[in-house]
């Protein structure tokens, strides 16, 4: 596996890769993956990593230029493992997986799978790297759609992600909607015991008698952090009795000044920091209610799955995306990016939370027969030996 990311971070792709390497394994398959200099490293994981960039070893790679420094030392360090390990097929995550990934696939003679979590062009708009219509966005997605057609198979997170690759690149062989899954005996809802749950919530400042809308993920604009916070004070301006729990990185200094300058406070929202994979059922489980106002349309939301497991009612802004994990159990705020929406939403909730309790208890048994990452891991091991 290529993973062109500081593997292991605790949010999005990062659990994808995380939890497809762990699903391969309990397939009986050997997995080595090749990633960043920086990172979590996982004891049952095979992790190799390539050398840091010369002028600045602790630098954490995001959406940035220095990507580009990072896929070439990568790139060496995946040839040098290839070479040496000699495996049977490569698996590109990302389009720069992908691409590096196509170099070594025609080197051994093996087949490249491409992990599509998104396109890419969408998510450089998302991060404003270039803008729609400009000659730099022209450029990006030709070369996107030369990515697209390398592979010998696609794997989409989403539904919606392979009916992108059809209209916009007519790419349609070999493509093969994966979903992200969940691991139901991880995130579960008992993972706290009341008396715990009352004890954390008081340890973090939340006032009791107040309902709780958690949220897991990054901070970022394209994630309707905004959003998120305007949509508290909305709540909060009308004396609803609700605190939100926000955790995850980075930027937490930015929008912990963004919720003081729209007057909440730090018992109306609580900032927790980078959230483990390992404790993210326990930071869940002190929820009522969660959030996930993700404003992109093409990028996967997989803490909604999460969400799911904890059997937590979920209120999202109503996009394809949203739609195929949540169905018709979802709270739906329209139009996307209305913070007025969002909290319309929120508060449908907070004034029947028997209703969201029950929406809650649909939403893990959805989950448990559609999102599984045992029966992942086999339709992953169909798609290789399809290839072999």
């Amino acid at each position: 596996m290529l993973a062109p990311t500081s593997f292991f971070l605790d949010y999005g792709c990062h659990i994808r890769i995380l939890e497809e390497a762990r699903a391969l394994l309990a397939q009986g398959m050997e997995v080595r993956i090749v990633t960043y200099y920086l990172g979590r490293n996982l004891p049952d994981l095979d992790i190799v990593r390539c050398a840091p960039t010369p002028w600045r070893s602790d630098y954490e790679v995001g959406s940035s230029r220095h990507k580009i420094a990072f896929d070439v030392l990568l790139s060496w360090k995946a040839l040098w493992t290839a070479l040496r390990w000699r495996p049977h097929l490569i698996h590109g995550h990302l389009h720069e997986g992908a691409l590096i990934g196509k170099v070594l696939a025609t080197l051994l003679r093996v087949p490249l799978v491409f992990d599509f979590q998104g396109s890419m062009t969408g998510e450089m708009l998302d991060h404003g790297f270039i803008k729609e219509g400009s000659v730099a966005h022209y450029w990006w997605r030709r070369l996107e759609a030369r990515i697209v057609e390398m592979p010998d198979a696609i794997l989409t997170s989403t539904i919606h992600s392979a009916e992108l690759l059809d209209h916009v690149f007519q790419r349609t062989e070999n493509v093969y909607p994966l979903p992200d899954s969940v691991n139901l005996d991880y995130f579960t809802p008992t993972c706290l015991l009341p008396e715990d749950r009352q004890a954390q919530r008081a340890a973090l400042g939340i006032p009791a008698g107040r309902q709780v809308v958690v949220y897991l993920g990054l901070l970022a604009d394209y994630q309707g952090i905004p959003q998120l916070l305007q949509a508290a004070a909305w709540l909060r301006a009308r004396d609803y009795a609700v605190s939100f729990l926000l955790g995850g990185f980075p930027g937490v200094e930015h929008y912990r000044r963004q919720a003081a300058d729209l007057g909440l406070t730090p018992q109306d929202v609580v900032f927790t920091g980078k959230v483990p994979y390992e404790t993210a059922p326990q930071h869940l489980a002190l929820g009522d209610i969660a959030i996930a106002p993700k404003l992109s349309a093409t990028e996967g939301s997989g803490k909604i799955l999460n969400y799911m497991a904890m059997s937590l009612p979920v209120v999202a802004y109503d996009s394809p995306v949203s739609r195929e994990y949540l169905d018709n159990l979802g709270v739906f705020a329209a139009p996307l990016g209305d913070a007025a929406a969002l909290a319309e939403a929120l508060a449908s909730l907070l004034r029947d939370p028997d209703k969201g309790r029950a929406a809650g208890v649909r939403l893990r048994e959805y989950a448990a027969r559609h999102f599984s990452w045992e029966r992942t891991g086999r339709q992953l091991l169909q798609v290789y030996e399809k290839l072999w």
